[in-house]
């Protein structure tokens, strides 16, 4: 099956996932994010040395301490944090688009990365707590969006592929235009160091941030993996999911509210990331098949690699400083969004 049909799945696409394949298929995507890291840890805007990171890793002292200070206390944390977003957006992608049926869900499309981006500036305006006020007020905001737009969608037969868009593009452009309101009528000077924020940035990372993100992580993809064979059933179509045992309805508020969750920790860290979930999945579904017993550990390794590729391309790139990640990310992944929606409309 060379690409992922969102109205029905025959049940032969979803055969039995033998141990092998499964370790296979895990082995794959981990060699790629150890890769991924490497290449992460040895470039950036201050040069790019291996030999200087393979000399650190097998515990051999380094010539230049203030290299040893960029590789571990720089790098390192920041490519940590680019591992668990791009695992958290490529996952949020893989649970939206089985979901609700739809090839193009995403989170950024749809709204969620907004409104949590929404709800952490108007947590800091309302004086609460960078963690856990700021993360609440981002997980309310995400869901609120995310409720908004799927109930404009909703219509007699289910989510409606085009209304389901639409409503995307209309809650991004308002959540956008909040954020710009909040920015330019507040005298805070935190919000006006935001702009790099919003386009993505992972340059605040530090160990504090990657431990809370990675408990997020952890605790999410395990449950969206305990919940594969539901996501599974569901391809097949609702009648055929009710006849299997599986509660449609509640599987999908489930989910969405712990995608949610985890979208809404990664805006808190590195601001807003547009495509990841979209690009990921759809590329590991082209490799491994639709069954998401593969797929969900495919993702976690694979938007890793995605995202520490992206964030390493954005420090190399420019001549002098950086730029925000997501503008590579942006960039690789709007012009397969419009590739994947002109061949939904055909």
């Amino acid at each position: 099956m060379a690409a992922f049909d969102h109205h029905t799945v025959p049940a032969a696409e979803l055969r039995p996932v033998t141990p092998a394949r499964l370790v296979a298929v895990t082995g794959a995507s981990a060699l790629g994010l150890a890769v991924a890291m490497v290449f992460g840890l040895a470039v950036g805007s201050s040069g790019t040395d291996f030999s200087a990171l393979f000399r650190s890793l097998w515990g051999l002292e380094l010539p230049d301490p203030t290299l040893s200070t960029i590789l571990w206390q720089l790098r390192w944390p920041r490519v940590l944090v680019a591992m668990e977003t791009g695992a958290v957006l490529a996952l949020g992608g893989l649970v939206f688009q089985a979901l609700l049926r739809n090839p193009l869900a995403e989170p950024y499309i749809l709204g969620t990365s907004g409104g949590a981006a929404v709800g952490a500036i108007a947590g800091i305006l309302l004086g609460l707590s960078r963690f856990p006020g700021v993360g609440a007020a981002a997980f309310f905001g995400s869901v609120l969006s995310l409720a908004t737009v799927l109930v404009l969608a909703l219509g007699r037969a289910g989510f409606r592929r085009d209304a389901l868009l639409l409503s995307g593009v209309m809650v991004n452009a308002f959540c956008g235009a909040l954020i710009l309101f909040f920015i330019s009528t507040t005298q805070d000077a935190r919000l006006h160091s935001m702009l790099f924020w919003l386009m993505g940035d992972l340059s605040r990372a530090d160990p504090t941030v990657a431990a809370r993100l990675g408990g997020v992580l952890g605790v999410g993809a395990a449950v969206v993996f305990a919940m594969a064979r539901p996501m599974n059933v569901m391809l097949m179509g609702r009648d055929a999911a009710e006849s299997l045992g599986v509660s449609v309805l509640w599987t999908r508020v489930f989910l969405l509210g712990v995608t949610s969750l985890m979208v809404s920790a990664a805006v808190c860290a590195t601001g807003l990331l547009g495509f990841v979930g979209l690009a990921v999945p759809h590329g590991l579904r082209l490799l491994f098949g639709p069954d998401h017993r593969v797929l969900v550990p495919a993702c976690l390794f694979g938007g890793g690699a995605y995202l520490i590729g992206c964030d390493a391309l954005a420090r190399w790139l420019p001549r002098h400083g950086e730029m925000p990640a997501g503008v590579i990310t942006a960039l690789v992944g709007a012009p397969l969004f419009i590739l994947l929606l002109r061949r939904s409309t055909r």
